[in-house]
């Protein structure tokens, strides 16, 4: 009967259709589907999102590419969905125009994947230019008919200059020496010397140092062929200690438009008149004899005091075993686009790491690597090697806080990516295979309110801070949860599937 049992299921599971891929390229008029009129088209796009990555064409040369992914609403009209089209519009010196059309491999059969989760499909295409605006709409096919408001969905992105984190890797700021690290030190040697050290670069041969305290006080040129740390020593006209080194690098490819790097002047080591020197010199040579008599006496103390510890050890006759300080344990944190960064996520952190002995893990905080890996595969790496994943929750309603995460670093809209959907997703496929259902915590502050769309994590152990604080390191450090996979499973398989 078993055997049976197996062979029905492994028929159901190879009857499965293929889960749809998409298959992208260049489509710059109108669709053919706009020359046909349909009884029914299918909705628009749920989300839409737009990001820059390094993509690598050459041993030494980068290009930056745009990755747009997009979320389909889950809703009955996803059956009639062939094709979805990505315009984008350029705006700097000279306007641009392109688009591409990215053809679904199969038919919907069902409003979300068979995993639980929405369908979501990236495409890395679309040169980034420097300082940069960009219009970028995406649209369904078939799309609405002649005269007809058709649903569409449009960002907008502009891209940074040479100084940011992905963009230096371009061509045109290398050449400007985005990627060149002089690591300037500069010292006052004198009240009117200043001495400037630095590394040099490949890319040219001259530089100019330039010292300025609310004014230009020194200025001094800098020719060198080699690469090489070099040295050069600039005349002030006025105080120069905490004023402000900018080196001026005068490169092949940018001329005088080239980056230019800083640094801070500060007092040279073993500078200082003679004559302090020889009186503090003879004042320690008064006060060594009180110390070599301090030393010695600490040293008998410290002898004693560990003679008589290794004798009350001795004398013990109950043994008791060494405490191991285990390493800490692995944490990945995931929380909702909206929840307030500085405030709860960061609050959350310092607490996981001064209180639990974690070792947190933030995609904030790996924001490179996600763009190497990608959003997915960086989850599920990162996910196999916790030993904890947190579905950090917040209900906080405080207008404040959104203002001030929404204007500061961190804040909601400066996430690039919101991993929660796909952690949630990941959730569920273990739920549905029975494994690392031990993982899974739900941590949240003031009262828990969980959307309906993540109601599968009700199931999860779910701590309230503070309140819950012992507990919940408790668990992380030495509690294993034992619940029963089989009852989770049946509690959470319509939220997962409802999705």
């Amino acid at each position: 009967m078993l055997l049976v049992l197996l062979s029905l299921a492994a028929l159901c599971w190879g009857a499965m259709p293929p889960e749809p891929t998409i298959q992208c390229g260049s489509e710059p008029g109108l669709s053919p589907e706009w020359m046909v009129r349909h009884a029914l088209t299918p909705g628009d796009l749920r989300d839409l999102r737009v990001e820059p990555i390094k993509s690598s064409v050459a041993v030494e040369d980068y290009s930056i590419l745009m990755n747009i992914s997009w979320i389909l609403r889950a809703d009955a009209s996803i059956r009639l969905l062939k094709a979805t089209k990505i315009c984008v519009t350029g705006k700097s010196q000279k306007q641009t125009y392109s688009c591409v059309r990215c053809n679904y491999t199969e038919a919907f059969q069902t409003q979300t994947r068979p995993s639980g989760g929405k369908w979501m499909f990236s495409y890395v295409g679309f040169p980034v230019e420097l300082n940069t605006r960009y219009f970028i709409g995406a649209h369904n096919i078939p799309n609405a008919n002649m005269n007809e408001d058709g649903p569409s969905l449009a960002v907008n992105f502009t891209s940074p200059g040479c100084l940011d984190r992905i963009m230096k890797y371009k061509k045109k700021c290398i050449e400007a020496g985005s990627l060149w690290d002089p690591n300037i030190t500069a010292c006052k040697k004198s009240e009117n010397t200043v001495e400037v050290n630095f590394t040099t670069s490949p890319l040219g041969n001259r530089y100019m140092a330039l010292i300025q305290n609310s004014t230009v006080i020194g200025t001094s040129y800098v020719s060198e062929k080699e690469l090489t740390r070099t040295s050069v020593v600039v005349q002030v006209t006025g105080e120069s200690e905490g004023a402000v080194v900018q080196l001026t690098p005068y490169f092949r490819t940018c001329g005088n438009d080239c980056i230019r790097r800083r640094g801070t002047v500060v007092r040279c080591p073993h500078t200082g008149v003679p004559f302090p020197q020889d009186q503090s010199r003879s004042m320690l040579s008064g006060w060594l004899p009180l110390l070599l008599l301090a030393l010695l006496v600490a040293i008998w103390v410290l002898a004693g005091g560990i003679y008589l510890t290794r004798r009350h050890e001795r004398i013990k006759k109950t043994s008791f075993s060494a405490t191991i300080l285990l390493p800490p344990i692995k944490v990945l944190v995931v929380y909702p686009s909206e929840i307030c960064f500085h405030h709860t996520v960061c609050y959350f952190t310092r607490f996981l790491q001064n209180h639990c002995r974690s070792e947190v893990i933030l995609e904030k905080w790996q924001k490179k690597k996600i763009a190497e890996m990608g959003p997915v595969q960086w989850l599920t790496t990162q996910k196999a090697a916790a030993d904890k994943v947190i579905f950090l929750l917040s209900n906080d309603g405080n207008t404040a806080c959104d203002g001030t995460c929404s204007n500061s670093e961190g804040g909601p809209h400066e996430n690039s990516q919101d991993l929660f959907p796909l952690a949630f997703n990941l959730f569920c496929s273990d739920l549905r295979s029975q494994t690392h259902l031990h993982k899974y915590v739900v941590v949240y502050f003031r009262e828990v309110d969980i959307k309906d769309d993540y109601s599968a994590l009700s199931v999860c152990p779910t701590y309230h801070l503070m309140k819950d604080a012992p507990a919940f390191c408790k668990e992380l450090l030495h509690a294993e949860q034992h619940v029963s996979v089989g009852r989770r499973l049946q509690a959470c398989h319509y939220s997962c599937s409802s999705l």
